[in-house]
């Protein structure tokens, strides 16, 4: 026990209450969705993942999507991508590639710091600034004179094709100068292939601030990690902005001698909790969402497993004969539990959002489920700017779901 002071004890449910309540779920459609709420949610959240994956739409549209209902697409671009009195957000690497907000910048430099010396970055990109230097500053120099370009525009450069992912030597070079922070994505193109600049062009004077100390900065990150989270094992806050494990193990101990954490006792837990002190164990929060595999409640599963007895994996790259649900399963929670899950498609040709198969978790109740599954389908495929629903009757919850959605 650190410093001798006894740990809270917390209840599974408790633990689970703690978890939603933390993510920010505020589906009043009574209230228009403005920037400024968008914001809100991002920045309880930290962050939005981005993935290239486009069979319903990009990942970083939906976690806004569940919060807060229907918004505005274009809103979320101007945050991320618009001109600087526009922008609030800029593209690094927190969980995975993620638009965080720009007044956490600052809280990354560390990061970028250790990748401009090849630390916690891919080998091949690591290997790119040992083997290349020169090569590496050429790409920089062209960016400074020219202004925003993408690798694409550079290949002629390089165009030879290294063996790790089909990069180009220009590609991994690019790859280097985002990470180390000497360059930053100003958009993505249609094809999501990003355009890079310099940070000071985008962000502004911020960029070119004398760093926060590393201790200092990741102390931050856990701070705003277990904002997002409620409570969480040491585990969970490391991999949540993929901090180094000893610097983690360090910092949270730092921060439950200092009284900024508490640590817990959580029921069924094999790791001990932390929280923050001012955290009201007893908060209630049931919100009923659809969430994509990489909204910020998924992306660690065994920790889905532990809050929410839900076992869940993506299965975008498992063959299509050996997938138990589907491509692109999107979990369906239910008044604060998991209780369906969807396989969906945006089908564009046609203009309806597809249910390719849905599938309802062990003890849930057909009928409960399907009507409010249908709410959130149905808003959606408005989010989504589709005309209406199909689903697929391919299995049994899927038959009693189509029926629903005739009635």
């Amino acid at each position: 026990m650190i410093n001798d002071k006894a740990a809270i004890s917390v209840s599974a449910r408790q633990a689970r209450n703690l978890a939603l309540a933390a993510q920010g779920f505020d589906q009043d459609e009574s209230r228009p969705v403005t920037k400024r709420r968008i914001m809100k949610a991002i920045r309880q959240t930290g962050m939005l993942q981005v993935d290239s994956v486009n069979v319903l739409t990009r990942a970083h549209y939906m976690p806004v999507f569940s919060r807060l209902g229907v918004y505005d697409p274009a809103d979320l671009d101007q945050l991320s991508w618009g001109n600087a009195r526009q922008r609030r957000l800029f593209e690094y690497w927190g969980h995975e590639a993620s638009m965080i907000p720009v007044e956490d910048y600052g809280l990354y430099r560390w990061r970028m710091a250790d990748a401009a010396e090849g630390k916690g970055t891919w080998g091949q990109i690591a290997k790119m600034i040992r083997d290349h230097p020169e090569f590496v500053r050429s790409i920089l120099d062209r960016i400074e004179r020219e202004g925003a370009l993408a690798a694409s525009d550079l290949e002629q450069e390089g165009a030879s094709s290294s063996k790790w992912w089909g990069w180009s030597k220009t590609k991994t070079a690019m790859e280097f100068l985002f990470w180390s922070g000497q360059v930053m994505a100003r958009k993505r193109r249609t094809s999501f292939e990003r355009v890079y600049d310099l940070p000071e062009r985008i962000i502004g004077p911020e960029a070119l601030e004398p760093p926060m100390p590393r201790a200092e900065a990741q102390r931050a990150l856990i701070r705003n990690g277990i904002a997002a989270m409620g409570i969480a094992t040491e585990a969970d806050l490391r991999k949540y902005f993929r901090l180094p494990t000893e610097d983690a193990k360090a910092r949270v101990a730092e921060m439950v001698e200092d009284g900024t954490l508490l640590q817990a006792d959580v029921e069924g837990w094999k790791q001990p909790g932390y929280l923050c002190p001012h955290v009201n164990p007893r908060c209630r929060a049931k919100p009923t969402a659809l969430m994509v595999p990489f909204d910020p409640i998924m992306w660690e599963r065994d920790r889905v497993e532990r809050i929410f007895g839900f076992n869940y994996r993506i299965e975008i790259y498992v063959p299509a004969e050996k997938r138990q649900y589907g491509y692109y399963v999107l979990p369906f929670m239910q008044d604060g539990k998991f209780v369906a899950r969807v396989d969906l498609k945006a089908d564009r040709q046609e203009g309806v959002l597809r249910v390719q198969s849905a599938h309802l978790e062990e003890g849930c109740d057909a009928a409960t489920v399907a009507g409010d599954l249908m709410v959130h389908l149905s808003r959606l495929a408005r989010f989504l700017g589709l005309s209406g629903v199909v689903v697929v009757p391919c299995n049994p919850f899927s038959v009693y779901l189509a029926g629903q959605h005739q009635d």
